[in-house]
């Protein structure tokens, strides 16, 4: 196939990228580059079956014709969207228009990567796909959550009224070696902390929960929805549940450092559970995590361990 991946030199873009190659396919990539790095997609400089544009997705292009269209481009990060607020909402509501537009040009497939954000702080546990979330459409998380909510509801319409064969993943955590170092999230906080041996920060009293899934696991589950027939949501997460105490404890045992905790005030509307139910993904393609989180975090240590030298 000829794969369009937006957002390809970023976290998941770009391991979704190494994947279609590894499976004999040709992609281009779209990306602009503000949140995504091009170190992410240097090892495929001389592929000759990748090109990479740089381009930002709101502004209307054509890629030629393609037969499946993966749309991965946002700020995901905290740090990020409440940096490029904005930009967050734009890439959410024009950017996906203009890639489902290329899809039904083409007649391809189109995969859109959405959140467990879209379920807020949710008064539902585990959450399942047709819980409709608890979240706050005016707070300073919402340039983030409203856009993939929007997202999700603009994928559907093009689903019913034109027919594209769409699919929608609610990707839980993720992790692994090419997360940014300073996007704020969880894990790249804590492990950059360890490896330097400061002061962990951990916020409220560490017992809100998160599901941290590591990143190859996470590709597989994407890339098992994107071959079949389902169109609404499916959760693609790890279902073992971890507090952030200890999570931040799991990371001072990989890294063996001598860091402390410390805690902070909680963010407002930080989700206080956050857990999927993947039996819709079990059913449908067979699929569930292999990698628990300290192997995850094993394998993300020396990724992390060359940042912190190299910018000692």
């Amino acid at each position: 196939m000829r794969v369009l991946v937006s957002g390809a030199a970023g976290f998941l873009g770009s391991y979704l990228t190494d994947a279609l190659l590894a499976e004999g396919n040709f992609v281009v990539g779209v990306d602009n580059l503000c949140t995504g790095s091009i170190h992410n997609v240097k090892h495929l400089e001389h592929e000759p079956r990748f090109e990479l544009l740089e381009h930002d997705i709101c502004r209307q292009f054509d890629p030629g014709a393609v037969d499946y269209v993966f749309n991965f481009a946002s700020p995901a990060s905290p740090v990020d969207y409440a940096r490029l607020g904005v930009e967050t909402l734009r890439v959410g509501s024009e950017g996906t228009r203009n890639m489902l537009e290329i899809a039904r040009k083409y007649g391809a497939k189109f995969l859109h990567a959405s959140t467990s954000e879209c379920y807020g702080d949710p008064s539902v546990h585990p959450q399942t796909e047709d819980y409709w979330g608890n979240v706050n459409p005016v707070g300073p998380r919402s340039v983030y959550d409203e856009a993939k909510r929007f997202s999700e509801a603009l994928t559907m319409a093009y689903h019913r009224y034109y027919n594209v064969d769409t699919h929608l993943v609610r990707i839980f955590n993720t992790y692994g070696p090419r997360l940014q170092h300073d996007d704020g999230r969880v894990i790249s906080n804590f492990m950059i902390q360890a490896l330097r041996g400061e002061d962990i920060t951990v916020y409220g009293e560490g017992a809100q929960t998160r599901s941290f899934c590591y990143v190859s696991d996470e590709i597989d589950g994407i890339l098992g929805l994107s071959r079949t027939g389902e169109h609404y949501p499916v959760n693609v997460g790890n279902p073992h549940e971890w507090t952030i105490l200890e999570c931040a404890k799991a990371v001072i045992r990989v890294t063996g450092s001598k860091s402390k905790i410390c805690f902070e005030p909680l963010p407002q509307d930080d989700p206080l559970q956050r857990q999927p139910d993947i039996s819709k993904a079990k059913r449908l393609f067979g699929w569930e995590p292999k990698i628990d989180l300290e192997t995850g975090l094993k394998l993300s240590l020396e990724y992390f361990r060359s940042f912190v030298e190299t910018h000692a």
